[in-house]
């Protein structure tokens, strides 16, 4: 494995069922672990750009509403919920004396040479003033051409647009298994991974639970965006956000995507 410590630009993407309880609420505790992590990254000069998901459950949450059952009321959700994760996230981090900016993000903007170079300077400039962008899928207005598929694959082009150096990808699950750790009690933890192949991609399931929308396949299809641009990655089990402390003393933990 690569010296970890010289990364000093990092992507970490944190899906909905690990910044949620089963029940769909946040997850105060989890996620003021996380940001406590992620200013020390800051504090030992490293830049952080967060990728989050959980505005869908954050506005249900809000509302004391059921879960939203077509894409109206979806968008209307994350709309509500938006406001309220940045208003927590800016909080906690004032916290600690940094500054959070909100981007959201369509993938038209990727697609469009234009608007990715302006997404570029604006994460290249919120950086340079010290900020942490903390990055979403524009959930409010995206449509069926408009969105990445979910914040998987989202956090592989921010990674790519921020000229990361790393990304790492907090799940409900240790890492890649050889099978479903789930339904096989004798499933094997892949530490590393040289390259995204058949015999790789076969081992992916579906989604991992009702509240998120990917699964070990989209983390896959992730991976292979980054590492074709030279940009490692991890899965790790996001349940408690310390374990960023491991990878970057360089301790074999989750799964390690391999760059060329």
């Amino acid at each position: 494995m690569s010296d970890l410590s010289k990364f000093r630009r990092i992507v970490v993407k944190i899906g909905t069922s690990t910044l949620t309880h089963d029940e769909g609420h946040l997850n105060l505790r989890r996620i003021e672990a996380l940001v406590k992590v992620l200013s020390d990254f800051k504090n030992a000069g490293r830049q952080v750009i967060l990728v989050s998901s959980g505005a869908v459950s954050a506005g249900v949450a809000k509302l004391s509403t059921r879960r939203p059952i077509n894409t109206a009321e979806k968008q209307a959700m994350a709309a509500i919920g938006q406001s309220e994760l940045m208003k927590l996230y800016s909080r906690l981090f004032s916290d600690y004396g940094h500054t959070v900016a909100q981007i959201l993000l369509t993938k038209d903007v990727i697609d469009q040479p234009d608007r990715r170079a302006a997404a570029e300077d604006t994460f290249s400039t919120l950086l340079g003033l010290g900020c942490i962008p903390i990055v979403n899928e524009n959930d409010s207005v995206s449509t069926e051409g408009l969105n990445f598929g979910g914040n998987d694959t989202l956090s592989a082009y921010v990674a790519l647009v921020c000229h990361a150096d790393l990304l790492i990808n907090l799940s409900d699950i240790d890492g890649l298994y050889d099978k479903d750790p789930r339904k096989f009690a004798d499933a094997r933890l892949i530490p590393e991974v040289s390259a995204i192949d058949d015999s790789v991609l076969a081992m992916a399931g579906g989604a991992g639970t009702a509240r998120g929308t990917g699964g070990m396949a989209t983390k896959l299809l992730a991976a292979k965006i980054v590492l074709d641009q030279g940009i490692p990655m991890f899965i790790l089990n996001g349940q408690d956000p310390t374990v960023l402390y491991e990878i970057l003393d360089g301790n074999r933990v989750g799964t390690y995507f391999a760059a060329r």
